[in-house]
């Protein structure tokens, strides 16, 4: 059975004291919210340009969703799309890779594992 991938975007310093601490606890708009955000493969580029538009450097956390248990729930946002939202903190153990991104003139620079 193969694993089903979802993606955090993050600051990059979040996800490094995430990898020391054990768990990711999310950052000032998931703690609004009540849940950390995360994105589907073909919902991250569209993810990166309507909320992180201002930012040059970025990391995205690869995740096995089959790791997070009842903790994960598909729902509805962003244009009525589902949109998956983690309630309670993001084990490391689940995230199967971190991509360091950065935004060029012409938009995100994603490694091709990130392009669907």
């Amino acid at each position: 059975m193969s694993e089903t991938l979802i993606y955090r975007i993050a600051e990059p310093g979040a996800l490094a004291a995430a990898s020391v601490s054990g768990a990711y606890e999310g950052e000032a708009h998931d703690r609004a919210d009540g849940f950390i955000h995360a994105s589907s493969l073909a919902q991250l580029a569209g993810t990166l340009e309507a909320h992180y538009a201002d930012h040059q450097r970025l990391a995205v956390a690869v995740i096995d969703a089959g790791a997070l248990g009842g903790t994960l729930k598909w729902e509805a946002s962003r244009g009525g799309e589902l949109f998956q939202h983690i309630y309670g903190p993001l084990p490391f153990s689940a995230v199967r890779a971190v991509h360091l991104i950065t935004r060029g003139q012409d938009g995100w620079r994603l490694p091709q594992e990130l392009c669907p």
